[in-house]
C-alpha cells in the first residue's frame, strides 16, 4: 500500500539514468522513471507528480502538459523557462523552478571565445586553412576595447571579470544598477543607447520576456560604432532579426556571433549561414562537460525542500 502512495518523478533527458540513479540514492521514498525523449515519456505522464527536464519546445507543448493531470512541480534543467511558461496548460498551481546560477563559467567562456574570434576574424583563418592558403589579415586585440553587457546575472558577472582580465573596459546595463566586481560602470536600462554607443562588443545575456522582446533593434544598431560586433548568447527573441540582417549587410555593424535564434533550429536556408561576418553555433553556450552534475545537485536540494513542505523556499522559483 505504501508503494502505491509514492510520488512519481519523471526525468526526461538523454542522461536520465544518471539523474535517476543519483536521485534514488537520496530519496528512497519516491518512484523514479526516466525517458530519453518526450515521445518515450508520454506513456508515463498521467502518473507523475514531478517532471525534471529541459523546458524546451521539443519536449513541452500544450498536449504534452495536458496529459500530466497530477503534475505538481517542474524542475527545469535549463535557466530559460519561456518554452513552458507560455503554455496555457501550465496551471498556476504547478511549481516551476529553473537552473539559474549554474551557467556562469561556460557562458562567460563562450562570450570571450566569440569576442576573440570576431576580433581576429578567426573564421577567415579557418577558410584559409581549408583552402591551403597562407594569407594574413588585420588582427585586432581585445585589450583596451569596450564591452557592453546587457543583462547582469551570474553569467554577466562572470563575463565582466573575464573581460577585465583581458584588459577590456566593461559597461553593464541592467534594470537594477549596482556596484559589481569587474564593471567600470553599470547603467540603467533607459541609458542603453548611451552604453552601446561606446561598445566595441555588445554582449546579450538577458532573459527573453515580453519586456525584452526585440530590445535589440534598429535604434540600437544605429547607435553602435560601425566597427562594433554583436554577441548573442541569451535568446533569439531579444534581437530584431530583420534589423540585425540589415545592419550586417549594410556594414552598419562589423559582425555578429550568434548562439541563439528564433525559431530554433536555424533554418538551413537562412542568410546567416553564408555570411562571412557571422559566426553560428547551435545553442551551446550554456553547455559544459559537468552540466549534468551541477543540475543533479540543484535538483537534489530542491527535492529535499519540496518534500519538507517548504515549497516557497525552493531554489530559482519561476513566477508564472
Amino acid at each position: 500500500m505504501k508503494e502505491q502512495m509514492k510520488k512519481h518523478v519523471l526525468v526526461i533527458d538523454p542522461l536520465w539514468d544518471f539523474y535517476c540513479s543519483g536521485l534514488r540514492v537520496a530519496f528512497s521514498e519516491l518512484e523514479f522513471t526516466g525517458a530519453a525523449t518526450s515521445a518515450e515519456a508520454e506513456k508515463y505522464l498521467e502518473h507523475v507528480e514531478i517532471i525534471c527536464a529541459k523546458t524546451i519546445p521539443r519536449i513541452f507543448n500544450e498536449g504534452f502538459l495536458q496529459k500530466a493531470t497530477r503534475l505538481e512541480w517542474i524542475q527545469a534543467f535549463t535557466t530559460g523557462t519561456d518554452g513552458v511558461t507560455k503554455l496555457k496548460a501550465l496551471g498556476p498551481e504547478v511549481i516551476l523552478t529553473s537552473m539559474r546560477g549554474i551557467h556562469g563559467p561556460q557562458m562567460a567562456e563562450m562570450a570571450m571565445m566569440f569576442m576573440i574570434a570576431l576580433a581576429r576574424d578567426f573564421p577567415r583563418h579557418i577558410r584559409n586553412q581549408q583552402a591551403h592558403r597562407w594569407t594574413k589579415h588585420e588582427q585586432r586585440q581585445l585589450h583596451g576595447k569596450t564591452v557592453t553587457i546587457l543583462g547582469i546575472g551570474v553569467s554577466g558577472e562572470a563575463l565582466a571579470i573575464g573581460a577585465k582580465a583581458f584588459g577590456m573596459h566593461v559597461i553593464g546595463v541592467t534594470g537594477t544598477p549596482r556596484d559589481l566586481p569587474g564593471f567600470d560602470r553599470v547603467l540603467p536600462r533607459d541609458r542603453l543607447l548611451e552604453a552601446v554607443a561606446e561598445a566595441d562588443f555588445l554582449c546579450l545575456l538577458l532573459p527573453w520576456t515580453p519586456e525584452n522582446d526585440k530590445i535589440i533593434n534598429a535604434r540600437v544598431f544605429n547607435a553602435m560604432k560601425p566597427g562594433a560586433c554583436l554577441v548573442n548568447i541569451a535568446r533569439g527573441g531579444v534581437c530584431d532579426e530583420v534589423a540585425l540582417l540589415e545592419a550586417l549587410r549594410s556594414g552598419r555593424i562589423a559582425g555578429a556571433a550568434l548562439d541563439v535564434f528564433n525559431p530554433e533550429p536555424l533554418d538551413a536556408s537562412h542568410p546567416y549561414w553564408d555570411m562571412e561576418n557571422v559566426i553560428i553555433t547551435p545553442h551551446t553556450a550554456g553547455d559544459s562537460d559537468n552540466y549534468h552534475e551541477c543540475a543533479l545537485e540543484v535538483t537534489i536540494k530542491n527535492m529535499k525542500i519540496y518534500l519538507e513542505g517548504r515549497r516557497g523556499e525552493m531554489l530559482n522559483l519561476v513566477p508564472h
